[in-house]
């Protein structure tokens, strides 16, 4: 006979898309749960997973991922900081991720809060909950998972018994909309950060809500909006010097996820300086693992969790200075000890990247992937994107003559000082690959264009400039698609709605706050997937809230004090100007290992300097 369960969330897994997103069972977990010191066997939905007595010494520490289940399972800065909060003493870490809509409607049809994964604790059982933002279109899905666990989404309307709500990762650097609904900001990375943050959670435990705030928020990085500051008090962003070890193991997923790997950093930061990116800016400067410690990283990991392919994540994969030798010793070994794949998920548009590229089966399988995103040579010097007419000749010509067969292109349309003429070169360098190919005399070779909308971003070179209207970007992808007559090249346009959203938040305050909870409560979730977003929902929201859009995606005045200033990137606003009129002036700015361009982060111990990285923990420090 089969057992009864006794789960209530057992019988909605039937009833939902893909229930493997809800249903654990995976390899490699952490569970420490302690079970010796279990109150009773059957505690799975209550807090009583320790004695009262242990309960008051731990903390208990969910981390919130706001999308689906196979999304933030790829996201390896999740994985990293569920390692390190299980090796935190006192510390017991469980995740949770968004409900699919079908679940959510099932949950609250039942009656049944938004469980852990693990452990299977209501959220609003935990002691802090702390969320990953990544991007801006996921902010809904945060106010669903408090909502759907008892917890006020408003920091304003929590009590001593609910969790402390922490925020960190990019879209904390962009506090405004989101702080009214957090306790707690974290500026900077979280293995420098939350030891120290989890230490005072639990020391202030019994103390009221206000005292503990207000103790969290003189630990270095954090910021408390209902603090607030006083003017002209910056916040730093707290920083590693050095790489964090390779984690001992990650939790392998039971179903398939998007990025289905083991992950080993090969460095954080990026020298190159691309003017449109935000990633690049706020995480500089540039701090290198060790190649030894890389290698052993991905052959440990490799042998624990079972996975059969090892990617090497970065910014930039091709500018890690030991890349040529982490590639021949892991070929080595995967030679000696059975094979296993190896992916960069970045190459960059250039002989060194491709020929590297060459020598990784895994990558020859499939296709291979570019971003050249400018159609032409005085746009790319614009956005300062370091790649020549003849880098994209001779990479693609390398790329055909090696066997490979489908070549993809990544561009954006919008960008500042665009044209049509750059536009057009988005088509015509996607004939130009077909036309080499062809004279390689590969007859199957196909080109896929994809073509997003620029938004510009807080903290980069292009956070004054102007977005592109709906209507805009909808006639430039159209002139795009339309130019193209080949049909082995294939074009296709992000969703200027979506787009539009996204930069509408991206620059956004405090007044957005109000549109974004009236959106939820009308009915938006997970406004990055294209089958849920509904842009009238968000018009009558920024109606209902008096918030006019055009202050937030228009051209921002040079003297502007923005809402995100009050942050220390490291990075200075004098460089980012500077930088905004040298990409007016059409002028190339040499990435940091050419020559120090006086970012800010010389000032907080950054050498590069034009020297080039020796291969060390602290290379670039």
């Amino acid at each position: 006979m089969y057992p009864e369960f006794k789960d209530p969330y057992w019988s909605l897994l039937a009833q939902v898309k893909r229930p493997s997103r809800y249903s654990g069972s995976e390899w490699a977990v952490n569970l420490k749960k302690a079970e010796s010191e279990r109150a009773n066997a059957d505690v799975k939905l209550s807090a009583g997973l320790l004695s009262s007595e242990r309960r008051s010494q731990m903390l208990l520490f969910c981390l919130a991922f706001p999308d689906v289940y196979e999304i933030g399972m790829s996201y390896y800065g999740f994985q990293l900081l569920e390692n390190l909060l299980n090796n935190l003493p006192n510390v017991l870490s469980d995740r949770v991720y968004c409900p699919w809509t079908d679940m959510e409607t099932l949950l609250r049809k039942s009656s049944l809060p938004l469980v852990s994964v693990e452990n299977k604790i209501p959220l609003n059982l935990f002691d802090a909950i702390g969320f990953t933002l990544q991007h801006e279109l996921s902010y809904t899905n945060i106010l669903t998972m408090l909502d759907l666990s008892c917890i006020p989404v408003r920091s304003s309307d929590r009590n001593s018994k609910d969790p402390l709500i922490i925020g960190g990762g990019v879209g904390a650097f962009v506090p405004g909309i989101i702080s009214p609904f957090f306790d707690i900001l974290c500026f900077g990375d979280g293995e420098e950060m939350l030891p120290e943050l989890c230490s005072c959670i639990i020391e202030t435990k019994g103390e009221k809500r206000e005292a503990r705030l207000d103790a969290c928020s003189k630990i270095p990085g954090v910021y408390v909006p209902s603090i607030g500051l006083n003017t002209g008090v910056k916040v730093k962003r707290v920083f590693s010097y050095c790489m964090p070890p390779v984690p001992d193991s990650l939790i392998v997923p039971s179903a398939s996820i998007v990025h289905d790997r083991a992950v080993v950093e090969l460095f954080r930061g990026c020298s190159r300086g691309c003017r449109f990116c935000q990633a690049g800016m706020v995480t500089r400067p540039v701090r290198e693992r060790k190649v030894e410690e890389v290698v052993e990283g991905v052959n440990s990991l490799i042998a624990k969790t079972g996975w059969e392919e090892a990617g090497l994540l970065s910014l930039a994969s091709c500018d890690y200075t030991g890349i040529k030798q982490v590639l021949e010793t892991l070929s080595e070994n995967a030679d000696k000890r059975g094979r296993f794949k190896i992916s960069l998920p970045s190459l960059r548009m250039d002989a060194f990247s491709v020929e590297l590229a060459a020598g990784m089966e895994s990558v020859k399988r499939g296709s291979l992937t570019f971003a050249p995103e400018a159609g032409t040579q005085r746009l790319r010097d614009v956005i300062n994107k370091g790649i020549k007419d003849e880098d994209i000749e001779s990479s693609l010509m390398f790329a055909f003559s090696k066997g490979w067969s489908r070549i993809k292109l990544y561009f954006m349309m919008g960008l500042p000082t665009e044209t049509e003429e750059d536009l057009e070169g988005i088509v015509e360098i996607a004939g130009r690959a077909l036309r080499i190919a062809r004279a390689q005399k590969n007859k199957r070779a196909e080109v896929s264009v994809s073509v997003a909308g620029f938004v510009p971003k807080a903290h980069t070179p292009f956070q004054w400039e102007r977005q592109n209207s709906i209507t805009e970007l909808r006639e430039k992808g159209r002139l795009i698609k339309g130019k193209n007559r080949n049909r082995s090249v294939t074009m296709n346009y992000h969703s200027p709605e979506q787009t539009f959203l996204e930069g509408v938040f991206a620059r956004g305050d405090i007044r957005l706050a109000d549109a974004l909870e009236f959106a939820w409560r009308d009915g938006a979730r997970f406004d990055n997937w294209t089958e849920t977003f509904d842009l009238d929902r968000w018009n009558r929201a920024f109606e209902r809230a008096q918030v006019d859009t055009l202050q937030y995606t228009g051209e921002r005045n040079l003297s502007e004090n923005f809402s995100w200033d009050f942050i220390d990137m490291g990075v200075t606003k004098d460089f980012l100007l500077r930088e905004r009129n040298s990409a007016h002036s059409e002028k190339y700015t040499p990435g940091c290992k050419t020559a120090c361009s006086g970012c800010g982060l010389q000032e907080h111990g950054c050498n590069l300097r034009g020297q080039g990285m020796e291969n060390n923990d602290n290379a670039a420090l």
